[in-house]
């Protein structure tokens, strides 16, 4: 499999219970606005700190790109009933030639705590059992985020391990817990096999 190959974007916008999932666009500054004010979200990804309107919206135009540039899908979670903007999540397909994929989620502070992030990962889990190529779907998550745990755990991930000294956050070396899933098939398959 060619390893730039990206699969088409999704016809219809992947859902589950309160959220969708659409493309990132012009009007999610303010959303980018607010997930920038998180003392940790500017740390993993490439949204400044305390964004204002022009990086904000540089951070859009980077999201949007992803997709043609071969790395994946990203995704700007939104409420179905309101359509308000509350975060953002994608899944990078930098090993789709050895089936798997990586995922990630933000909400932004003002909607945590109502299940919306759960709600996303799992619409982006079966988004991902799409793509014929892919079979394993797994998370990063740092030790100490438990709603992040709680959340990959809610949608149906396992953990799998402590990745120690794995990641640089923040200028920092950090241990990360390693979550997955593996198509539903594929673990039905293995089950028989044992």
């Amino acid at each position: 499999m060619d390893p730039t190959f990206v699969p088409a974007w999704p016809a219809e916008p992947p859902m589950h219970g309160a959220v969708k999932l659409r493309p990132v666009a012009e009007r999610d500054v303010a959303m980018a606005r607010e997930l920038s004010t998180d003392p940790y979200v500017p740390h993993i990804g490439t949204l400044l700190p305390h964004a204002g309107e022009d990086e904000a919206l540089a951070w859009v135009g980077r999201q949007q790109e992803r997709h043609a540039a071969g790395a994946g899908f990203s995704f700007t979670i939104v409420v179905r009933e309101t359509e308000r903007a509350v975060g953002h999540c994608g899944l990078w397909l930098k090993e789709l030639s050895e089936g798997r994929a990586t995922a990630g989620y933000s909400i932004v502070p003002s909607a945590r705590g109502s299940g919306l992030a759960t709600d996303a990962l799992v619409a982006l889990t079966e988004f991902a059992w799409s793509i014929p190529e892919l079979f394993r779907v797994a998370l990063l998550i740092e030790p100490w985020n438990v709603g992040s745990v709680r959340t990959a755990k809610r949608a149906g991930y396992a953990r799998e391990g402590l990745l120690r000294s794995y990641q640089v956050i923040a200028g920092q070396r950090r241990d990360m817990l390693l979550y997955a899933t593996i198509r539903p098939d594929r673990a039905s398959a293995m089950a028989a096999e044992t």
